[in-house]
This record gives structure tokens, C-alpha cells and sequence, in this order.
């Protein structure tokens, strides 16, 4: 099973909307906030092999090969956080 597309636009307006209408912040913190979430969750699902830095869901299972033609890259490899 392939995971969906990874839609940052619409994960940013929830964040913002989340943060502005049940924590009460300032649409300028609540983007901040945003762009944060955004960045990580766009570097945890990117491919951290050099050659490939496709997103997880051009990756056949999201660990197995690319789908982009081009790539050789044969195993999605997860990015490493230490938080």
C-alpha cells in the first residue's frame, strides 16, 4: 500500500487554525509554528540517500524501490532526529 501525497498546504492551514482558534496564539506564532512542523515533516518523509531525496510516497511500501524511473535508489532511508 502506497501512502497518500504529503499535502503541506492543508497541513499548514490546520496548524494555524488549530493554534489561532484552540490555543488562543497570534496568526504570526501560529505560523511560525506551522513552518516548524512543515520542515520536519518534509525531512521525515524525504529519502535521505544522496542520490535519491524523493518523498516517501514515490517509494513502492514507503521502504522499497523508487518509482521514479530515473532513481536507483532501492530502500527509503529515514532521516535520523535526536529529540
Amino acid at each position: 500500500m502506497l501512502e497518500k501525497t504529503f499535502d503541506a498546504s492543508k497541513l499548514w492551514n490546520q496548524i494555524v487554525h488549530y493554534y489561532i482558534d484552540k490555543k488562543g496564539l497570534t496568526k504570526e506564532q501560529a505560523n511560525d509554528i506551522a513552518e516548524r512542523v512543515i520542515k520536519k515533516e518534509t525531512i521525515r518523509r524525504t529519502c535521505q540517500n544522496f542520490s535519491c531525496g524523493h518523498l516517501n510516497f514515490k517509494h513502492i511500501k514507503n521502504s522499497e524501490h523508487c518509482l521514479v524511473e530515473t532513481c536507483s535508489c532501492t530502500k527509503f532511508i529515514k532521516p535520523k532526529f535526536n529529540n
